[in-house]
């Protein structure tokens, strides 16, 4: 996780007025961070592939460089969760995925909006 988030803080240094695909992969890579920024502050239960879900959808409707970013991400974080033994079941790591996969897709991330979530997030 510490490389993941090494990679996304390199990534949102760079100039934020970049153009086309590369703008779009930085734009998403910052949708991806505010995503798991708001799931940390909102310590809600249950909320996880939401916040998967939203981050994903919000990254891949920047265009092409936003949906590579988001998968790219997506995927690393899994990966890393499962080699680290952090405690995630492949069943939970297949099920993030589908929820990223959900928004990466165009799929409205409140259908895995948690029942009284804070309007906030």
């Amino acid at each position: 996780m510490k490389l993941i988030l090494a990679v996304l803080v390199m990534v949102l240094v760079i100039d934020d007025q970049a153009q086309g695909f590369l703008g779009e992969a930085i734009g998403g890579a910052k949708d991806m961070w505010r995503a798991y920024k708001d799931l940390e502050e909102s310590n809600w239960i249950g909320a996880d592939k939401y916040f998967h879900a939203r981050g994903n959808y919000e990254a891949a409707k920047r265009g092409p460089g936003g949906k590579f970013a988001a998968e790219i991400i997506s995927e690393a974080r899994e990966a890393f969760q499962i080699l680290s033994s952090s405690g995630n079941s492949k069943a939970d790591s297949e099920a993030d995925q589908r929820a990223n996969r959900w928004g990466r897709n165009g799929g409205d991330p409140n259908h895995y909006r948690p029942k009284n979530l804070p309007d906030k997030y």
